[in-house]
């Protein structure tokens, strides 16, 4: 299973793609899709949901894994959060590829232990189940990195409930 998880922001949406194989969690890709200020929203959103589009081309995941919008930040930014995940769900849905959405809590937990770890600690984490030489940067690919590995951790619980379900 691939699965493409995203830090969705307007000036920066984190990437990164990750697969499970014998057990074991690989990195496939990871960066950053930026967008400059001062260019108007609708051109940003635009360069964001193309660059989606590449990705979902380059590597046909399985599905999109989104981290939630987080409410502890003003409304400006809550509001540019909201429209660059907008257009990634819209990339998806054009191809009919499923998204799951967490809250950063859950993925820090899932990765961490923790709802609570830092980004440091979340970065850290992130290289040592990827096996990478070094912990994942910017911030922003090492949280999407995160949340895909949060989605593909969930993805066999979630598959074995709905084959419970299925049955009764």
């Amino acid at each position: 299973m691939i699965v493409l998880g995203i830090d969705p922001g307007l000036a920066n949406t984190g990437y990164g793609v990750v697969t499970r194989r014998d057990g074991r969690l690989t990195a496939l890709d990871g960066g950053v899709i930026e967008t400059r200020a001062g260019t108007p929203p609708e051109r940003r959103l635009a360069a964001i949901h193309a660059g989606i589009d590449a990705l979902l081309t380059e590597h046909e995941p399985d599905g999109v894994a989104l981290e939630e919008l987080y409410f502890g930040q003003n409304a400006r930014t809550a509001f540019a959060v909201g429209q660059a995940r907008g257009v990634v769900m819209l990339a998806a849905g054009q191809r009919g590829m499923p998204c799951e959405s967490y809250t950063p809590q859950a993925v820090k937990g899932s990765v961490c232990g923790s709802g609570r770890a830092d980004k440091d600690q979340v970065a850290r984490m992130v290289g040592a189940l990827l096996s990478l030489p070094a912990p994942p940067t910017p911030d922003h690919a090492a949280d999407a990195l995160a949340v895909a590995i949060c989605h593909l951790n969930r993805a066999p619980l979630a598959r074995a409930l709905a084959g419970m379900g299925a049955g009764v």
